[in-house]
């Protein structure tokens, strides 16, 4: 017990530090300078092992689980609960006449807490991330843009941005009669997105150079629902149905909006701006957030198996900022995944008790770039290792892998080839109890 206390305080060190730096961009893609930034899972390590699915699913192989994707599920939680994940990503950026490009990030994924309220409710609370911004990537013009055959100079265009959101959330889930389970959210979501271009053509003696640097401080509460409704087909197979939302509430942004010009040492390196042509600082907007609703259905038989799908649609052509819709479209995703226990009771086959996982995931994004829906499509595979129990504690570890692709090569896009690798440790234990005594 003592060595599992010591690598969870460990883990929960780790979490104020690495989301203390929440500027810190942990992505590099391309796509994540539109909108907000790449959308992050809302799922732990076991859910993202089998697709992603979570709307229809709370607990699964008999195992307490946090379920982020539909808070109506906290009410299954019986046991004091807590999740903590680590993720890495590593990609290769390719683009037709260019060479490839690969990446690598880590970071603490989430970290969250259940806690069993009465026989029937829990309270959930943690911090998750919610979007990550991290791309750096050129372009050059030739003739300045003017296809004279006299003009030889080439314009660089810049563009880099980094930061990202992170969303801290509490929730309450329910039971109503036998079979309906309902819950709700409250989040406060917030973070610092960058993005900054430049625009420099130094074969051209005295040109100015120009750098357009824009910070947007993000900080809004924003609301998640909840039901599940379980059909018992026996004491131990059940089909669950599901629906969970995002609410599209509003955001404040503080902005910096800068334009400056400079010029370039012998070395092309930029020297200290000559002026600033606009400066504007601290100016106030608001940031809509679309509406996100989303559809399960599960089938389990207790301790044995569980497959399931989900099908979610975010509303992002009504994302706007300062009232300016920012030109996304609707996503769509469909999520399938299963799960197998072969013999979760046996004490003489480990293997026998081990979670296996697979999944799928396609993804129509909201990003539409040169005409083309950006689409994501992936495999995902893993398992969950359960740990010897230790005076009515329950501890598992949970690995998984997804393998996929984003965009395309047609019509001068960037095609990215990501493997992401999630592990998470998760708890469950009867805390705050009042025990007697003869």
């Amino acid at each position: 017990m003592i060595k599992y206390t010591r690598f969870l305080l460990t883990l929960l060190f780790s979490a104020v530090i690495v989301f203390a730096a929440n500027a810190q961009s942990t992505t590099s893609s391309p796509y994540s300078r539109f909108g907000l930034g790449d959308i992050s899972p809302q799922s732990t390590a076991q859910s993202l092992g089998t697709g992603g699915i979570g709307v229809a699913t709370n607990r699964i192989s008999l195992f307490n689980n946090i379920n982020f994707l539909n808070p109506a599920s906290y009410a299954a939680i019986n046991l004091t609960t807590i999740d903590i994940g680590i993720y890495s990503n590593f990609s290769t950026l390719s683009q037709t006449g260019q060479s490839s490009q690969s990446n690598k990030n880590f970071r603490l994924s989430h970290i969250a807490f259940g806690i069993p309220v009465s026989k029937h409710s829990a309270l959930s609370f943690g911090l998750l991330p919610y979007s990550e911004r991290g791309y750096s990537y050129k372009k050059s013009v030739s003739s300045l843009g003017t296809s004279s055959p006299a003009d030889t100079n080439t314009t660089n265009y810049t563009y880099n941005g980094d930061g990202g959101l992170s969303k801290a959330y509490i929730g309450y889930g329910f039971t109503i009669a036998k079979h309906l389970l309902i819950g709700g959210n409250v989040s406060y979501i917030f973070g610092n997105l960058k993005d900054n271009t430049t625009t420099e053509t130094p074969g051209l003696a005295g040109f100015l150079s120009t750098k357009i640097e824009q910070t947007n401080a993000i900080g809004g509460l924003n609301y998640d629902y909840g039901l599940q409704y379980s059909i018992d087909l026996s004491e131990t197979k059940h089909v669950i149905l599901g629906y969970s939302a995002s609410a599209g509430s509003k955001l404040n942004s503080q902005s910096s909006f800068i334009v400056s010009h400079y010029t370039n040492d012998a070395n092309g390196n930029p020297n200290i701006a000559v002026d600033s042509v606009i400066n504007k600082q601290g100016s106030s907007v608001k940031l809509k957030l679309p509406q996100i609703n989303r559809f399960g259905v599960s089938f389990q038989n207790d301790g044995k198996f569980l497959i399931g799908a989900d099908y979610s649609m975010g509303q992002w052509s009504n994302y706007t900022i300062n009232g300016q819709n920012q030109g996304l479209v609707n996503s769509r995703t469909i999520n399938v995944g299963a799960q197998i226990t072969p013999n979760i009771a046996t004490i003489r086959n480990y293997l026998a008790t081990v979670d296996y996982r697979i999944g799928g995931i396609y993804d129509e994004t909201y990003m539409v770039v040169n005409n083309t829906r950006i689409k994501r499509v992936a495999v995902t595979a893993g398992f969950g290792l359960p740990l010897r129990p230790n005076n009515g504690s329950f501890y598992k570890i949970n690995f998984s892998a997804e393998v996929g692709k984003r965009g395309t090569l047609a019509n001068g896009l960037v095609k990215e080839n990501y493997v992401n690798l999630h592990l998470g440790f998760t708890l469950n234990d009867r805390w705050f109890t009042k025990y007697k005594f003869d």
